[in-house]
């Protein structure tokens, strides 16, 4: 039987972040396991804990190009079969290009396939389905691309009412944080003037250096660590988890971990007020109005403050957020991902 040869094109770094490597990987990690041949054709900058799951993984990595007829000739020189593009940025004509080449090709969208002409497209958010070719759609949760690291530590039922005098809480913002929202999530925290034991990832020493100037109340700690790999068992270990709506959201979902939600950047809003509108999470607002000035931005932050303090009080509020998020992943969309992609490739090109 010939081994599928499968092409990731995607790039991470401080300013794209690490959401589409982090999904990209976990399909690559779903295909390895199938005993494909895996290939990440992208660069991956200044994120050294992302480059070395890569690494641990066996995938190789090469520069990836960003023009249509420099990707079709990478794409033949490595001889895929599929080639896998997520990017915000890459020429859209790349996907078209491929297929005309006998390339197959599934894009990974966030509802906009930003005029991709591809043979498969996932978008593994919440109430998706908005697409012109949806009869070439995966779309929503059960297509949700989780790493191994994280559907290892899956319980097997919705975790029960914890109460604590002093909740755990962990805060991330994505691989790089890029968007700067650790400080001003912390002083929300902070704001609350409940006990908490806080972990904050921070992804830049000038990041660091603003959280130090933070004085905690009584019984609340604040500690940071900077980005690591392991990011899942700290997750595990916390009674709440304060992260931005990113990629992340359907990792929460997946662990059952009670979850407050902020969004950071214009692409996360349509998906971050379905996740709250379906309770799978709080909502603590836009990043943009939690530090604005005037009027607005104060409003915003006291019901972002209101809305942490519930958490940190409420155990039984916390644990009916972790039992519908829990519901909501089931953790087996790689493998759904995996048998599209498989079923695509050995059916006849389409004319």
């Amino acid at each position: 039987m010939t081994t599928l040869r499968v092409g990731l094109r995607c790039d991470a770094g401080p300013r794209r972040g690490v959401g589409h490597l982090i999904r990209c990987l976990a399909l690559g990690e779903e295909f390895l396991a199938r005993n494909a041949h895996v290939e990440l054709l992208g660069s991956v900058t200044d994120v050294g804990w992302a480059a070395r799951q890569l690494a641990n993984q066996g995938i190789g990595r090469y520069p990836g190009p960003d023009t249509p007829g420099e990707l079709v000739a990478v794409a033949r020189k490595h001889e895929l079969d599929v080639l896998v593009l997520d990017s915000y940025e890459l020429d859209p004509a790349c996907a078209g290009a491929l297929r005309a080449a006998g390339i197959r090709t599934l894009a990974v969208v966030d509802g906009d396939t930003r005029g991709q002409d591809a043979d498969l497209y996932l978008d593994q958010n919440l109430g998706a389905g908005r697409i012109a070719a949806a009869h070439r759609l995966l779309a929503g949760t059960n297509y949700a691309l989780l790493r191994r690291e994280i559907l290892d530590r899956r319980p097997a039922a919705p975790r029960p009412p914890m109460p604590t005098a002093r909740p755990r809480v962990l805060a991330f913002f994505g691989g790089t944080d890029a968007f700067g929202a650790a400080p001003p999530l912390t002083r929300l925290l902070l704001a609350t003037g409940q006990p908490l034991d806080l972990t904050v990832v921070v992804a830049g020493e000038s990041i660091g250096a603003e959280l130090a100037t933070l004085r905690p109340g009584p019984q609340q700690t604040v500690r940071t660590v900077p980005p690591t790999d392991t990011l899942p068992d700290l997750i595990v270990a916390a009674d709440l988890v304060v992260s931005a709506a990113g990629t992340s959201t359907w990792e929460l979902c997946c662990l059952g971990i009670p979850s407050a939600l902020v969004c950071v950047v214009d692409n996360q809003r349509d998906s971050y007020h379905r996740v709250i509108r379906e309770g799978i999470a709080a909502g603590v607002g836009e990043l943009t109005e939690l530090t604005a000035t005037g009027p607005a931005g104060t409003s915003a932050r006291t019901n972002a403050v209101l809305t942490l303090r519930r958490l940190l009080t409420s155990a039984a509020h916390r644990a009916e957020l972790a039992a519908r998020a829990w519901a909501m992943v089931d953790g087996r969309g790689r493998a759904r991902v995996a048998d599209a992609v498989q079923a695509l490739v050995a059916a006849p090109a389409a004319r």
